[in-house]
């Protein structure tokens, strides 16, 4: 069944100052990591909107009549300030919506909604993902720290199945490649934890309200997915069995 998802964050822009001897100058890329998760989610026959972290501050939805037009909603490594602040409220001091409530609102009343892994996630690099406390973190499978939380694995860290008769594993291997780092999340009494990372959550879920949610604790795309993962066979089994779960079909 074909499933309509809205997906926001997974691009950056770099600006780099290049030195040589005397002289200097600066050149700027953009590029996205949502490449392999959009084939995932296209092949399998989803309908797939896609929102870049530099235009989630103007272009996210901001009435529940437009959230609610989607069966699964997903942020991906970005933080909640390009949700809370719109050019509306950060440069006309113009009073708007709050999306995080509206995100929170949207999964009470029956939406599903997944977090996904990386440094603008949960909290991430020096806390700069700023979700603890929000209404965000209110609905999702886990409670997150204040502080950066950030388990860098450079060695690689291998997920381990908790509950491999769960739906959202069905097709997926059990046998899963190692990763490169992940968000360290606490798991609320009400998730189930399918899957973890040593001994944290790496994949948990639950109902809240008439919705679902999903945290997922580390990246759909590099640095912390690496390439095993990226071309495991069971990527796409897995991401379409989260948001098939999610979506109660």
């Amino acid at each position: 069944m074909s499933l309509k998802i809205l997906f926001a964050g997974e691009s950056w822009m770099k600006h780099i100052i290049h030195v040589k001897g005397f002289d200097s100058f600066t050149t700027s890329e953009y590029d996205e990591g949502v490449k392999w998760i959009r084939e995932a989610f296209v092949e399998e026959g989803h309908e797939f909107d896609y929102l870049p972290s530099h235009v989630v501050p103007n272009q996210f939805p901001t009435t529940l009549e437009e959230l609610k037009k989607y069966d699964v909603v997903i942020i991906s490594d970005v933080g909640a300030n390009s949700l809370l602040l719109s050019s509306t409220t950060f440069d006309q001091s113009v009073i708007a919506p709050n999306r995080l409530q509206l995100i929170h609102d949207y999964v009470e009343q029956g939406g599903g909604f997944m977090m996904i892994g990386g440094y603008l996630t949960f909290q991430g690099i020096e806390a700069l993902g700023k979700y603890f406390g929000t209404p965000i973190e209110k609905c999702l499978p886990v409670n997150l720290h204040p502080h950066d939380d950030r388990m860098e694995k450079p060695e690689g860290i291998t997920p381990l199945e908790m509950n491999g008769e769960h739906p959202i594993l069905k097709g997926v291997p059990s046998q899963w490649p190692a990763f490169l780092g992940y968000n360290q999340l606490i798991a609320k009494d009400s998730a189930e934890v399918l899957v973890k990372a040593g001994d944290d959550p790496f994949l948990a879920v639950h109902e809240y309200g008439d919705g679902r949610t999903a945290a997922f604790a580390s990246d759909c795309s590099p640095h912390w997915g690496p390439k095993e993962f990226l071309d495991w066979d069971g990527y796409a089994n897995l991401w379409n069995g989260i948001v098939t779960w999610l979506a109660k079909k």
